[in-house]
C-alpha cells in the first residue's frame, strides 16, 4: 500500500514522464518517417497527374532511347548535347503520354491487341517502315519477317554470340511497338478533339475571302515616334492599370529564377604558348628531315593520328584542307595557329595521288583449327579461284555468300583509330586492280578478296597532321584559381561582388528567368551542381566557387530574384508595361489631334505621311513602312470598310495611328475558284493544329514537377 501510495503521490510527474517518453518515440518515428519521404523524393526526377519517375526508371528510358539511335544511325555514342536532346524527348514524350492517358482513360479511348495486330498486317504506318522487318522487293512492312524474327530470337536465347545481336533488335522492335501503341492513343484523342471544332459553309467563304478579297488603299500615318518619350507622363497607377489590364499575360505555370554570375575561362598564358610552339618547331623540324610521320605525330600528342591513308580534302579539318591546296609533295609547314579551334598545327603533304572513291570488292574470311590449317586452306582456295573457280559457289562451301559490296572513302576517312591489320585491308581494297585477287594474311585468320569495281576517281593526300589545343599549364591554372578564390571569398555579397569585379579583372553577367528544365548555367559544361545551387538559393544569396566547362572555367553565382507560380510581380514587368503604357497615351495624343480630321487631304494637313498600300488581305497583317510595324488592327479595319470609304475612327496601331480610304476592293489576281469542299477541308486542318495545341492547355493542369536538374 505504501509502494501504491508514493505512486500516486507522483502521479502527475510519472504522466508527465510517460508523455514526454512516447512524444519522444512518435517524433522520432515522424522524423524517421520524413526522412524516408524526403528521400523518396530525392529520387524523384519528376511527376505528371501525380504519377512520379523516379531516377531509375528514367534512366532507363534515356538508355533505350539511345540505343535505338545507336541502332539505327550506326553510331558508338552520343555527344553531350546529343545526349542532352535525347533526355529532354524522353522527358516531353514522357508527360504528353501521361497527359493522354489520363485524358483517354476518361473518356474510355484504348488501343486493343487487335487493332496493333490489324497494323502490323496493313504494315503503312511510317513507324513500321523504321523497323529491320521492310521487305526489301515490295518496299514495306512484312509481319511475317517480323514473326520468323520473334521464333529465332527464342531459339537462339542460347547462344551467347547471336544472342548479343538478337537482343539489340528485339529491344528495337519492343521501342517501336510501344511507340506504336502510344502514337495510336494520341492519335486518337486528337481526331476526337478535333471533330469537335466543325467546319461550316459560312464559315469556309470568309475564309476564302479573308486569304484572297484585296484591298488598296490610302494611308495616313502618324508614327508614334513622332512625340518624344520625355514629353509623356507614365505615373505609377498607369502602370497599376495596365497591369491590372494585362495581367493574365505575366502568369507563369513554372517557377523562373534571376541570376547574376561571374563566369572566367582559363586561359593558356604567353609562356604556356611559347612552350608548345617549341614542341611544334622541334615536330616540324623532324617532318622535314624525313623522320617517320606516324611516330612523330604519336609524339607529338597530335589530335588527329596518321593512318597513312590517302583521303579526299573535304576529309581534313577546314584549316588543313586549305593549306594542302598550296602545298607540294614533300613540303612541310612551319607551325601555325588556327584561332577558331584554338590550335597550333603542322602539316606535311607526304603524297598526292588519283584513286577511286568507291570500290566494289567481294571476299572470303577462312580460318580453321590452327593456324597452319587456315594458311594451306586460304592457299587452296586462292589457287582454285585464280583457276577459274565460281568465286560464290566457292564462299558457298565455306558458309559465305560471297557476294559483292561497296566501300566507300567516308566509311574509314574519319576513323579515330586504325590498327595496321586494318591499314593493310583498306590499302589492298584501294590499291587492287580491277579482277585481281588477293590472299591476305592476318593474325586470328585469312581473307580472300577480289575487286570487281572502281569508281569515282579523285584526288587523294596523303598529310601528316600535327594539330595540338593549346592548353594551359597546372601553374597558369593554379595562378587564375587561387586570384578568382580571392575574389569570391572576399565579396560575399551581390553589392560587393559587383563592386570589386573590375578591380579583379572580371565582369558581372545577367540572366533573368532561368528553368530548371535547362541544362547548364551560363552556356557552360559541368555545372550541374551551380544548378541545384541556384533552385535551391535564397535571394541575395552568393554561391561558392565552382569549377566548371572544360575545366577551364571558374563560376560563381548570385541569386537576384524567384518568380514562383503565379502572377509576375508589378516591378519585374513595369519596363514592358511603360511602353504599352507610353503607345496609349501617344494615340489618345494623336487621336485628339485628328478628331475633325476627314479626308486624306485633312490628313496631310495634319502631318501625316501618305502612302498608297495595295494588296491588303484581312488574313494577313498589313506592314507599314512609314512606322516599321505589322499592323493586324489596320487590316481588319480595312477589310471592312466599302469602296470609297474613309476611315470611320482613327486606327490604334503597334507603330502608329492610321487613317485610311479604301480606294479599290477586288478579288486577288490569280486567286483560285472558290471550292466549297476545299475550302472546309483546309478549315479541318486548321482544327487539327489547334487540337495538338490543346495538349498545352492540358499540361497546366497537369501539376507536372519536373526535378531533372538534381540528376542530369
Amino acid at each position: 500500500m505504501a509502494a501504491l501510495g508514493k505512486i500516486r503521490k507522483r502521479g502527475v510527474t510519472l504522466v508527465i514522464i510517460i508523455g514526454l517518453g512516447l512524444f519522444a518515440f512518435i517524433a522520432e518515428e515522424a522524423f524517421r518517417s520524413c526522412e524516408a519521404t524526403k528521400n523518396q523524393q530525392r529520387q524523384q526526377v519528376g511527376e505528371v497527374l501525380g504519377k512520379k519517375i523516379s531516377v531509375q526508371e528514367f534512366q532507363n528510358l534515356v538508355d533505350e532511347y539511345q540505343e535505338v539511335l545507336k541502332l539505327t544511325q550506326g553510331r558508338d555514342n552520343l555527344s553531350e548535347d546529343e545526349l542532352n536532346q535525347v533526355k529532354d524527348q524522353v522527358w516531353n514524350q514522357f508527360v504528353n503520354e501521361q497527359i493522354i492517358a489520363d485524358q483517354a482513360g476518361k473518356l474510355g479511348l484504348t488501343v486493343t491487341d487487335e487493332e496493333m495486330q490489324n497494323m502490323l498486317k496493313e504494315g503503312t504506318n511510317p513507324m513500321l517502315m523504321q523497323s529491320p522487318f521492310v521487305n526489301q522487293q515490295t518496299g514495306r512492312f512484312d509481319v511475317s519477317m517480323l514473326t520468323k524474327f520473334l521464333a529465332d530470337y527464342k531459339k537462339n536465347s542460347g547462344n551467347a554470340q547471336v544472342a548479343e545481336s538478337y537482343e539489340r533488335i528485339y529491344k528495337y522492335w519492343q521501342f517501336i511497338e510501344k511507340q506504336l501503341r502510344s502514337q495510336t492513343l494520341a492519335q486518337k484523342f486528337q481526331s476526337l478533339v478535333t471533330s469537335c471544332l466543325l467546319s461550316n459553309p459560312v464559315s469556309a467563304k470568309m475564309s476564302y475571302e479573308a486569304q484572297n478579297m484585296e484591298n488598296d488603299i490610302l494611308l495616313a500615318s502618324f508614327p508614334y515616334s513622332s512625340i518624344n518619350d520625355n514629353d509623356v507622363k507614365v505615373s505609377d497607377a498607369d502602370l497599376k492599370a495596365k497591369f491590372d489590364e494585362q495581367k493574365e499575360m505575366f502568369k507563369q505555370t513554372v517557377e523562373t529564377r534571376d541570376i547574376k554570375y561571374v563566369d572566367f575561362q582559363v586561359v593558356a598564358s604567353a609562356a604556356d604558348r611559347q612552350a608548345l610552339l617549341k614542341t611544334m618547331n622541334e615536330a616540324s623540324d623532324k617532318l622535314e628531315s624525313g623522320a617517320n610521320p606516324a611516330e612523330v605525330v604519336r609524339k607529338a600528342q597530335s589530335l588527329i593520328p596518321y593512318s597513312g591513308m590517302a583521303v579526299r580534302k573535304n576529309a581534313l579539318p577546314t584549316d588543313i584542307s586549305k593549306k594542302v591546296d598550296s602545298m607540294s609533295v614533300g613540303q612541310t609547314t612551319r607551325p601555325f595557329e588556327t584561332t577558331s579551334d584554338n590550335t597550333y598545327n603542322v602539316v606535311k603533304l607526304i603524297a598526292k595521288t588519283m584513286a577511286p572513291d568507291s570500290i566494289e570488292y567481294r571476299q572470303i574470311q577462312v580460318g580453321a583449327a590452327t593456324l597452319d590449317e587456315t594458311r594451306k586452306l586460304a592457299d587452296s582456295i586462292y589457287t582454285a579461284l585464280k583457276g577459274g573457280a565460281n568465286f560464290e559457289e566457292l564462299a558457298k562451301k565455306y558458309n559465305q555468300e560471297g557476294k559483292s559490296q561497296w566501300l566507300t572513302s567516308a566509311m574509314y576517312e574519319n576513323s579515330a583509330t586504325m590498327d595496321e591489320e586494318s591499314k593493310n585491308y583498306l590499302a589492298s581494297i584501294n590499291n587492287l586492280a580491277v579482277n585481281e585477287l588477293k590472299n591476305l594474311e592476318f593474325a586470328q585468320g585469312n581473307i580472300i578478296m577480289q575487286v570487281l569495281n572502281r569508281k569515282a576517281v579523285v584526288e587523294k593526300y596523303d598529310v601528316a597532321i600535327i594539330k595540338h589545343t593549346i592548353d594551359f599549364s597546372k601553374d597558369t591554372y593554379s595562378e587564375a584559381y587561387n586570384k578568382f578564390s580571392q575574389y569570391v571569398s572576399e565579396n560575399k555579397t551581390l553589392a560587393d561582388l559587383e563592386k570589386n569585379a573590375q578591380k579583379f579583372g572580371y565582369k558581372v553577367q545577367e540572366r533573368k528567368d532561368m528553368f530548371n528544365s535547362e541544362h547548364n548555367v551560363a552556356g557552360l559544361r559541368s555545372t550541374r551542381e551551380a544548378m541545384k545551387w541556384i533552385f535551391d538559393a535564397k535571394e541575395g544569396e552568393v554561391s561558392p566557387l565552382y569549377e566548371c566547362g572544360n575545366n577551364d572555367n571558374l563560376l560563381v553565382v548570385a541569386m537576384t530574384k524567384i518568380h514562383p507560380v503565379g502572377y509576375r510581380d508589378l516591378d519585374g514587368v513595369k519596363d514592358m508595361l511603360k511602353q504599352e503604357v507610353l503607345r496609349d497615351k501617344k494615340f489618345e495624343q494623336i487621336a485628339a489631334k485628328l478628331a475633325n480630321v476627314k479626308s486624306i487631304a485633312d490628313a496631310q494637313k495634319a502631318n501625316a505621311k501618305v502612302d498608297s498600300v495595295r494588296q491588303i488581305t484581312f488574313g494577313a497583317p498589313v506592314f507599314v513602312q512609314a512606322t516599321g510595324a505589322s499592323e493586324p488592327a489596320l487590316s481588319g479595319a480595312v477589310a471592312a470598310a466599302k469602296q470609297g470609304d474613309f476611315s470611320k475612327a482613327v486606327i490604334k496601331g503597334n507603330g502608329g495611328a492610321y487613317l485610311f480610304q479604301v480606294i479599290r476592293k477586288g478579288e486577288r489576281e490569280g486567286a483560285n475558284q472558290f471550292v466549297e469542299k476545299a475550302a472546309e477541308q483546309r478549315l479541318q486542318q486548321q482544327a487539327m493544329q489547334a487540337a495538338s495545341r490543346f495538349i498545352s492547355e492540358l499540361y497546366q493542369k497537369a501539376n507536372v514537377v519536373d526535378n531533372r536538374y538534381l540528376f542530369i
